[in-house]
């Protein structure tokens, strides 16, 4: 196999080997990720006990970029038909941008198709992830503000939500390992520098950023004063409990 056709396929290869990795490392150890998704199940809990259009409001902001990216996939996916028919015009442009060979039209021809995989799984995501957000939509509408929602309503309608952002994300990497096919038309060894750059890049924004620092001391101060919280109302409760019984055992017995 030769290293063309290697560094070809590699942005997809390293692009669904990710996706298949981060899950098992997040049961080690949280992503921003997975501490944005207790988060988002605050949100829900906040939601279910106000009536405000505050919540309307922040998903319909969601909704409009990932609609933004997937219609930026959709001028992406057209662009690269439209390169499929001026393939020669092409060439002639990597003879002179080319670093260390020449590439064929079969090479060229198949690097496009893999360019195109990637953006049309990239739009997939942003659809599906648009669809799911829909969902939590109508899902967080349809709450009882009156009756309140229980904990298995909550954890549902946050679960849609946590589906949203996870196809989002999946959409953003596949626009992230499409650099590296970017690069490909420069040198054929390009590819590996740019994608192990961008597994560096995202691995860094997931695990050990300022912004994880920063959701995860979110995440232990909301979690501490939801303890503090309910710590106070069994106290409450206890001494309310304890004040009847004294004030049963204090009334004197009838004659």
């Amino acid at each position: 196999m030769s290293t063309t056709l290697i560094t070809t396929f590699l942005p997809l290869l390293c692009y669904l080997t990710y996706n298949i990795i981060v899950p098992q490392i997040e049961k080690l150890r949280p992503s921003l990720s997975t501490i944005m998704n207790m988060q988002r199940r605050r949100w829900v809990a906040n939601a279910a006990l106000r009536e405000s259009p505050f919540d309307a409001i922040l998903s319909g902001n969601i909704m409009g970029s990932v609609s933004f990216l997937a219609s930026t996939a959709v001028l992406l996916i057209l662009a690269i038909f439209a390169v499929f028919g001026q393939v020669p015009t092409l060439m002639a442009a990597l003879d002179s941008l080319s670093l260390d060979r020449v590439y064929t039209s079969l090479d060229v021809q198949l690097h496009l198709v893999v360019m195109l995989i990637m953006f049309v799984m990239a739009f997939f995501a942003f659809t599906l992830s648009l669809r799911q957000f829909n969902h939590f939509c109508i899902m967080l509408g349809a709450v009882d503000h009156e009756n309140g929602a229980s904990e298995e309503e909550i954890n549902a309608i946050s679960r849609m939500n946590s589906l949203g952002a996870r196809n989002f994300n999946s959409g953003i990497r596949a626009y992230y390992f499409s650099v590296a096919t970017v690069a490909w038309f420069v040198s054929e060894w390009l590819p590996i520098l740019v994608c192990g750059l961008t597994i560096l890049i995202l691995a860094h924004r997931e695990f050990f950023s300022s912004a994880h620092r920063t959701a995860a001391s979110a995440a232990v101060i909301a979690a501490r004063r939801q303890h503090d919280k309910g710590a106070a109302v069994s106290e409450t409760k206890q001494r309310r409990s304890g004040a009847r019984r004294g004030a049963g055992a204090g009334k004197s017995p009838p004659l």
